[in-house]
């Protein structure tokens, strides 16, 4: 199982994205958690298969339709506990 954080910016907050980026997470089985930042972008840590974290970011470089993605970054995190399901976590 590998873990990998998000950071997600553009036109990513009052679109749905982290609703949207949490029900693909669920999709794909993965475990973590998703926030709005106050600077604007969206934050996430997702955990499992490599396969599925390959394909979250991918669908989070074209989020919702509302939202108007200008760049996704993505690194390896530490591993942290696992947590059960895909959590909306408050603005940070």
């Amino acid at each position: 199982m590998a873990t990998q954080r998000l950071r997600i910016t553009g036109r990513v907050q009052g679109v749905g994205f982290r609703y949207a980026l949490q029900d693909e997470a669920q999709k794909l089985d993965l475990a973590g958690w998703v926030r709005n930042r106050r600077d604007g972008s969206v934050e996430a840590m997702a955990q499992g298969s490599p396969q599925a974290l390959a394909a979250l970011a991918a669908w989070a470089r074209r989020g919702p339709p509302a939202a108007r993605v200008t760049d996704v970054r993505v690194e390896a995190a530490p591993d942290e506990p696992a947590t059960e399901g895909f959590e909306l976590r408050p603005t940070l």
